[in-house]
Protein backbone atom coordinates (compact mmCIF):
# COMPACT_ATOMS: atom_id res chain seq x y z
CA UNK A 1 0.00 0.00 0.00
CA UNK A 2 1.31 3.44 -0.87
CA UNK A 3 0.93 6.48 1.30
CA UNK A 4 0.68 10.10 0.27
CA UNK A 5 3.48 12.46 1.30
CA UNK A 6 2.68 14.63 4.32
CA UNK A 7 1.02 17.94 3.58
CA UNK A 8 3.65 20.64 4.11
CA UNK A 9 2.89 23.23 6.73
CA UNK A 10 2.04 26.74 5.66
CA UNK A 11 2.22 29.85 7.79
CA UNK A 12 0.11 32.21 5.71
CA UNK A 13 -3.31 31.33 7.16
CA UNK A 14 -4.41 33.98 9.60
CA UNK A 15 -1.16 35.93 9.25
CA UNK A 16 -2.22 39.43 10.27
CA UNK A 17 0.73 41.34 8.75
CA UNK A 18 -0.03 39.74 5.37
CA UNK A 19 -3.72 40.64 5.53
CA UNK A 20 -2.85 44.16 6.69
CA UNK A 21 -0.35 44.59 3.86
CA UNK A 22 -2.93 43.49 1.27
CA UNK A 23 -5.50 45.92 2.69
CA UNK A 24 -2.95 48.75 2.58
CA UNK A 25 -1.54 47.72 -0.79
CA UNK A 26 2.05 47.92 0.43
CA UNK A 27 4.58 46.52 2.89
CA UNK A 28 6.93 46.28 4.58
CA UNK A 29 6.51 42.52 4.62
CA UNK A 30 9.20 39.86 4.81
CA UNK A 31 9.91 36.18 5.21
CA UNK A 32 12.36 35.92 8.09
CA UNK A 33 14.63 32.93 8.59
CA UNK A 34 15.43 31.74 12.07
CA UNK A 35 18.93 33.25 11.70
CA UNK A 36 17.37 36.69 11.18
CA UNK A 37 17.88 36.96 7.40
CA UNK A 38 14.99 38.80 5.71
CA UNK A 39 13.50 38.18 2.27
CA UNK A 40 11.44 41.22 1.22
CA UNK A 41 8.04 40.50 -0.34
CA UNK A 42 6.91 42.73 -3.21
CA UNK A 43 3.44 43.54 -1.92
CA UNK A 44 3.12 46.70 -4.02
CA UNK A 45 3.57 44.75 -7.26
CA UNK A 46 1.30 41.96 -6.11
CA UNK A 47 -1.50 44.42 -5.32
CA UNK A 48 -1.14 46.33 -8.59
CA UNK A 49 -2.61 45.32 -11.91
CA UNK A 50 -0.67 42.87 -14.05
CA UNK A 51 2.40 44.60 -15.50
CA UNK A 52 4.01 44.03 -18.93
CA UNK A 53 6.20 41.21 -17.56
CA UNK A 54 3.17 39.48 -16.05
CA UNK A 55 1.21 39.85 -19.27
CA UNK A 56 4.04 38.38 -21.34
CA UNK A 57 4.03 35.33 -19.06
CA UNK A 58 0.25 34.98 -19.27
CA UNK A 59 0.50 35.02 -23.08
CA UNK A 60 2.13 31.59 -22.77
CA UNK A 61 -0.72 30.01 -20.83
CA UNK A 62 -2.63 27.14 -22.42
CA UNK A 63 -6.17 25.97 -21.72
CA UNK A 64 -7.73 26.48 -18.30
CA UNK A 65 -5.34 28.09 -15.81
CA UNK A 66 -4.87 27.41 -12.10
CA UNK A 67 -2.93 30.12 -10.24
CA UNK A 68 -1.45 28.51 -7.12
CA UNK A 69 -0.88 31.04 -4.36
CA UNK A 70 -2.75 33.69 -6.30
CA UNK A 71 -2.28 36.36 -3.64
CA UNK A 72 -4.40 39.46 -4.22
CA UNK A 73 -5.31 38.22 -7.69
CA UNK A 74 -3.72 40.42 -10.32
CA UNK A 75 -2.99 37.46 -12.64
CA UNK A 76 -6.40 35.87 -12.15
CA UNK A 77 -8.08 39.19 -12.90
CA UNK A 78 -6.00 39.74 -16.03
CA UNK A 79 -6.77 36.28 -17.41
CA UNK A 80 -10.46 36.65 -16.57
CA UNK A 81 -10.52 39.96 -18.43
CA UNK A 82 -9.13 38.11 -21.45
CA UNK A 83 -12.03 35.69 -21.26
CA UNK A 84 -9.86 32.79 -20.09
CA UNK A 85 -11.00 30.04 -17.73
CA UNK A 86 -8.98 30.69 -14.58
CA UNK A 87 -9.13 29.91 -10.89
CA UNK A 88 -6.91 31.22 -8.12
CA UNK A 89 -6.25 29.39 -4.88
CA UNK A 90 -4.68 30.81 -1.74
CA UNK A 91 -4.67 29.90 1.94
CA UNK A 92 -5.19 33.55 2.90
CA UNK A 93 -8.80 34.72 3.23
CA UNK A 94 -7.64 38.30 2.60
CA UNK A 95 -6.01 37.26 -0.68
CA UNK A 96 -9.07 35.37 -1.86
CA UNK A 97 -11.37 38.28 -0.98
CA UNK A 98 -9.12 40.70 -2.86
CA UNK A 99 -9.09 38.45 -5.93
CA UNK A 100 -12.89 38.20 -5.95
CA UNK A 101 -13.20 41.99 -5.65
CA UNK A 102 -11.04 42.31 -8.77
CA UNK A 103 -13.51 40.13 -10.66
CA UNK A 104 -11.64 36.82 -10.52
CA UNK A 105 -12.66 33.45 -9.15
CA UNK A 106 -10.72 32.15 -6.18
CA UNK A 107 -10.95 29.56 -3.44
CA UNK A 108 -9.37 29.52 -0.01
CA UNK A 109 -7.50 26.28 -0.45
CA UNK A 110 -4.01 24.81 -0.17
CA UNK A 111 -2.53 23.26 -3.29
CA UNK A 112 -2.20 20.04 -1.27
CA UNK A 113 -5.94 19.85 -0.57
CA UNK A 114 -8.52 18.44 -3.02
CA UNK A 115 -9.12 20.92 -5.85
CA UNK A 116 -11.64 21.24 -8.66
CA UNK A 117 -10.57 20.01 -12.08
CA UNK A 118 -7.71 17.79 -10.89
CA UNK A 119 -5.97 16.26 -13.88
CA UNK A 120 -7.64 18.65 -16.33
CA UNK A 121 -5.83 21.99 -15.96
CA UNK A 122 -3.98 23.18 -19.05
CA UNK A 123 -1.57 25.44 -17.14
CA UNK A 124 -0.54 25.81 -13.51
CA UNK A 125 1.16 29.03 -12.41
CA UNK A 126 3.70 29.23 -9.58
CA UNK A 127 4.54 32.92 -9.65
CA UNK A 128 6.09 35.36 -7.17
CA UNK A 129 8.26 32.73 -5.49
CA UNK A 130 5.44 30.22 -5.01
CA UNK A 131 7.71 27.45 -6.26
CA UNK A 132 8.83 27.52 -2.62
CA UNK A 133 5.45 26.49 -1.20
CA UNK A 134 5.83 23.69 1.34
CA UNK A 135 9.63 23.76 1.35
CA UNK A 136 9.98 20.56 -0.71
CA UNK A 137 10.18 21.23 -4.46
CA UNK A 138 9.80 17.60 -5.49
CA UNK A 139 6.64 17.15 -3.45
CA UNK A 140 5.18 20.36 -4.90
CA UNK A 141 6.12 19.42 -8.46
CA UNK A 142 4.56 16.00 -7.99
CA UNK A 143 1.35 17.58 -6.80
CA UNK A 144 1.29 20.00 -9.74
CA UNK A 145 1.80 17.11 -12.15
CA UNK A 146 -1.36 15.48 -10.79
CA UNK A 147 -3.32 18.69 -11.28
CA UNK A 148 -2.35 19.11 -14.93
CA UNK A 149 -3.88 17.43 -17.94
CA UNK A 150 -1.56 15.08 -19.87
CA UNK A 151 1.07 17.27 -21.51
CA UNK A 152 0.02 20.24 -19.38
CA UNK A 153 2.25 23.25 -18.74
CA UNK A 154 3.80 24.58 -15.54
CA UNK A 155 5.07 28.16 -15.57
CA UNK A 156 7.19 28.98 -12.52
CA UNK A 157 8.92 32.17 -11.48
CA UNK A 158 12.33 31.33 -10.06
CA UNK A 159 14.79 33.26 -7.92
CA UNK A 160 16.95 35.80 -9.79
CA UNK A 161 20.09 34.00 -8.56
CA UNK A 162 21.20 30.36 -8.70
CA UNK A 163 20.04 29.17 -5.29
CA UNK A 164 18.63 25.93 -3.90
CA UNK A 165 17.74 26.27 -0.25
CA UNK A 166 15.10 25.31 2.25
CA UNK A 167 14.51 27.04 5.55
CA UNK A 168 12.06 27.55 8.38
CA UNK A 169 10.65 31.06 8.07
CA UNK A 170 8.21 33.40 9.76
CA UNK A 171 6.07 36.03 8.12
CA UNK A 172 6.90 39.43 9.56
CA UNK A 173 6.39 43.14 9.05
CA UNK A 174 9.89 43.62 10.54
CA UNK A 175 8.43 44.38 13.96
CA UNK A 176 7.48 40.89 15.03
CA UNK A 177 7.08 37.41 13.56
CA UNK A 178 3.62 35.89 13.47
CA UNK A 179 2.59 32.28 14.03
CA UNK A 180 4.62 29.10 13.97
CA UNK A 181 7.56 28.85 11.56
CA UNK A 182 6.88 27.07 8.29
CA UNK A 183 9.02 25.51 5.60
CA UNK A 184 9.85 27.50 2.48
CA UNK A 185 12.18 26.99 -0.46
CA UNK A 186 14.07 29.32 -2.78
CA UNK A 187 15.02 27.95 -6.17
CA UNK A 188 16.86 29.35 -9.13
CA UNK A 189 16.08 27.91 -12.53
CA UNK A 190 18.96 25.36 -12.50
CA UNK A 191 17.75 24.01 -9.15
CA UNK A 192 14.16 23.79 -10.36
CA UNK A 193 15.25 21.78 -13.39
CA UNK A 194 17.28 19.42 -11.19
CA UNK A 195 14.20 18.69 -9.08
CA UNK A 196 11.85 18.37 -12.08
CA UNK A 197 11.90 14.61 -12.59
CA UNK A 198 9.18 13.53 -14.99
CA UNK A 199 9.04 16.95 -16.65
CA UNK A 200 10.22 18.19 -20.03
CA UNK A 201 11.90 21.62 -19.92
CA UNK A 202 10.03 23.82 -22.37
CA UNK A 203 11.65 27.24 -21.98
CA UNK A 204 13.51 29.50 -19.61
CA UNK A 205 13.83 33.24 -19.87
CA UNK A 206 14.49 36.48 -18.05
CA UNK A 207 12.60 39.72 -18.50
CA UNK A 208 12.24 42.85 -16.39
CA UNK A 209 14.78 41.48 -13.90
CA UNK A 210 12.60 38.41 -13.23
CA UNK A 211 13.30 34.81 -14.23
CA UNK A 212 10.90 32.12 -15.37
CA UNK A 213 10.84 28.52 -16.47
CA UNK A 214 8.18 26.55 -18.34
CA UNK A 215 8.01 22.78 -17.96
CA UNK A 216 5.68 20.27 -19.55
CA UNK A 217 4.53 17.26 -17.59
CA UNK A 218 5.36 13.86 -19.05
CA UNK A 219 2.42 11.56 -18.56
CA UNK A 220 0.72 8.85 -20.57
CA UNK A 221 -2.47 9.83 -22.32
CA UNK A 222 -5.66 9.35 -20.36
CA UNK A 223 -9.35 9.55 -21.05
CA UNK A 224 -9.70 12.56 -18.77
CA UNK A 225 -11.99 15.21 -20.16
CA UNK A 226 -10.10 18.23 -21.54
CA UNK A 227 -10.40 21.47 -19.60
CA UNK A 228 -13.73 23.24 -20.02
CA UNK A 229 -15.00 26.26 -18.18
CA UNK A 230 -18.10 24.40 -17.00
CA UNK A 231 -16.33 21.16 -16.12
CA UNK A 232 -13.52 22.80 -14.17
CA UNK A 233 -14.99 25.41 -11.90
CA UNK A 234 -18.70 25.93 -12.36
CA UNK A 235 -19.53 23.76 -9.34
CA UNK A 236 -17.26 25.80 -7.07
CA UNK A 237 -18.25 29.13 -5.60
CA UNK A 238 -15.52 31.66 -4.91
CA UNK A 239 -15.27 32.47 -1.23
Amino acid sequence: MTTSPPVPRTGWTGADPYAAALRAGHGPLFLRRTDGWLLPLDVERWCARADPVDRSVLDRCEGAVLDVGCGPGRLVAELAARGRTVLGIDVSAAAVDHTVRLGGQALRRSVFEPLPGEGRWGTVLLMDGNVGIGGDPRVLLGRVARLLAPGGLLIAETAPVDVDERADVHLTDAREAVGAPFRWARLGTPALLRHARGWEPEAQWETGGRRFAALRVRRASSSAEPPKSTAVISSQRAR
